[in-house]
């Protein structure tokens, strides 16, 4: 599948099926700060946050996984919402962790399969009132808890705060919309990286809720032969 790069305007083109290419693409998504977060999600044309089969499979492209790879590669852990595991399908991601937002304290009906060894790369983030015991009650045993401190809801800036305390200072939010748009309202993405689908889909759930426009510089801009663009959009002020 053939890449272009629009912004910054090169024009190169790089085959994002071979090895060459997927270090191609890992070099326009590599970040040399020693922390930050960032929000990953793909959308149709129309806004939403899925596809017909109800998941973002349906969305996603080849060259949308290997972008996902490059930023996964890049991050220490990825943030997802307890519905999108549920939802997805998740699995823990091969080079960094997984912590997985709960403010209920519920997950059931998720599908991870954990050995020790993944087991020992997944948080379950929660508030600290509702803690004590989701684990087990999940039958994620020996998965670390995150208890943080929280009212009504989750505060991403206090969710960002706890990562970074525990080592894990580069972030990126995989979503669903929900954690997406409290992250975006918060005010703590420093990057958005959106893959646009040229699809016309229904919209059951916009891909990201926000409550206020946000302007963002276009960092970066791909291009493939199907028509998917790739969107890394920087947020000014």
């Amino acid at each position: 599948m053939l890449v272009t790069e629009v912004v910054p305007r090169t024009l190169e083109t790089t085959d994002a099926a071979t090895d060459a290419g997927r270090e191609w693409l890992s070099s326009r998504y590599r970040r040399d700060d020693p922390a930050y977060v960032r929000l990953n999600m793909v959308t149709s044309l129309t806004g939403a946050a899925s596809g017909a089969d109800g998941t973002s499979d349906t969305l996603t492209s080849r060259v949308d996984r290997a972008v996902l790879g490059a930023i996964r590669r890049d991050a220490d852990v990825v943030v997802v919402g307890a519905q999108s595991v549920r939802t997805e399908g998740y699995v823990v991601p091969k080079t960094a962790h997984l912590a997985v937002v709960t403010a209920s304290g519920r997950l059931d009906g998720h599908r991870l399969e954990l050995d020790a060894e993944l087991a020992s790369r997944v948080l379950l983030v929660a508030p600290e009132a509702g803690a004590d015991g989701i684990a087990e009650r999940a039958g994620l045993s020996g998965v670390r808890v995150l208890a943080v401190p929280a009212d009504e809801r989750l505060d991403p800036r206090a969710i960002v705060a706890a990562l970074a305390a525990e080592g894990l200072p580069r972030i990126v939010c995989e979503g669903g919309p929900t954690l997406a748009g409290q992250f975006a309202a918060a005010g703590v993405i420093d990057e958005y990286c959106v893959t646009v689908a040229p699809t016309i889909d229904p919209v059951d759930a916009v891909f990201l809720p926000v409550p206020a426009r946000v302007d963002a510089l276009v960092a970066g801009m791909l291009v493939d032969e199907a028509g998917f663009s790739y969107l890394r959009l920087r947020p000014q002020g």
